[in-house]
């Protein structure tokens, strides 16, 4: 049982700018369907080659944290709630617990690897897709 890197977040002040910087350096582009503005606390761009993405996140701390940089797993054969269950027993450390933030279903756990490495755990994809089914 395992998970797969959904995005790479890097934790930032400004998320719009620095998006906006990185595309031209990697050859990235916004998610289709998902511009990013200026203002947007969240942005995400993606390679058009590969579909790998970057996730600018506002944080509102005054100093960034040393740990800038984590990676967003999303279940590949559990659910999301299974997939911490089983990261609870396999040793990682819970951090937070961010589920329901946007509404029932929704949300994220911050775990911590046995360095104090941070990563989320995100919905699977068959539960994205149920939340998006009419």
């Amino acid at each position: 049982m395992t998970s797969t890197i959904s995005h790479t977040t890097i934790d930032c002040h400004n998320a719009y700018e620095l998006s906006q910087w990185w595309k031209p350096v990697l050859g990235y582009v916004d998610v289709e369907g998902d511009p990013n503005e200026p203002g947007d606390g969240e942005c995400m761009i993606r390679d058009p080659e590969t579909g790998h993405q970057l996730l600018f996140i506002e944080v509102p701390d005054q100093e960034l944290p040393a740990k800038r940089i984590h990676f967003d797993l999303r279940p590949r054969e559990r659910d999301r709630d299974e997939e911490v269950e089983w990261l609870l027993t396999y040793g990682a450390t819970q951090v937070a617990d961010h589920r329901g933030k946007y509404g029932p279903g929704s949300g994220w756990v911050i775990f911590a690897d046995p360095e104090g490495n941070q990563f989320c755990i995100l919905r699977s994809e068959g539960e994205l897709a149920a939340a998006a089914a009419p």
